[in-house]
């Protein structure tokens, strides 16, 4: 099993290819928004990719590199649901019949799904309000999946003891640990001076 195996990097393929063309079509070509968007788009896709590439090696740098591609698709999505708001579009509820219908698409034709690409949504294109809603369902849809790859590589490491902290991520909480206890000790330290503490206080620092 490869990365174009997982469903989330499938369908974080059909939405940076949809991306693309709905900016073609309703996005200013030179505006900053049509690269925010393109390039949030392609780092979902490429961070699943390079973190499904190290997960062997590296599952640490797989966990990160999975929450970097669902930041990136967070973030997309927000420019969506923004456009719609400012068009004053209608967005579809989840349990809406539409975005039922189009959850259901990336399930169809299970045989090529790793051919797939934005033409699986093609025929939502030419309507503004179906584009924006069809991606903000399938942006919903792939973070989802993405949250389960999270889990499972969290258990996976909890298994094998391995902590989910990288080297920077301790060093700051140790440094952070020493501040706030520092701190406490001051605190404490003052209200000994001022005779709402008991020195006997400071052992619990």
């Amino acid at each position: 099993m490869t990365y174009k195996d997982l469903k989330s990097f499938q369908q974080a393929t059909i939405i940076s290819d949809f991306t693309v063309e709905f900016c073609k079509l309703y996005i200013d070509p030179k505006s900053r928004t049509t690269d925010q968007m393109v390039q949030a788009a392609r780092s979902g896709k490429q961070n699943i990719t390079e973190g499904s590439t190290v997960s062997k090696t590296s599952p640490k740098s797989e966990l990160m590199l999975l929450g970097v591609a669902k930041g990136s698709l967070k973030e997309l999505l927000e420019d969506y649901e923004d456009f719609l708001r400012q068009k004053r579009l209608e967005k579809w509820g989840k349990d809406d019949p539409r975005a039922m219908a189009a959850r259901q698409l990336t399930y169809q034709n299970k045989a090529n799904r790793s051919d797939m690409t934005y033409k699986t949504y093609e025929s939502y294109l030419p309507k503004p309000e179906q584009a924006a809603n069809a991606m903000v369902t399938l942006i919903n849809q792939t973070t989802y999946l993405l949250d389960q790859q999270i889990k499972a590589i969290e258990r996976q490491m909890e298994a094998k003891g391995i902590s989910k902290e990288s080297y920077q991520q301790k060093a700051s909480r140790i440094i952070t640990e020493s501040r706030n206890k520092e701190q406490k000790f001051n605190r404490i330290l003052e209200g000994i001076r001022e005779g709402k503490n008991k020195p006997e206080d400071l052992y619990d620092v």
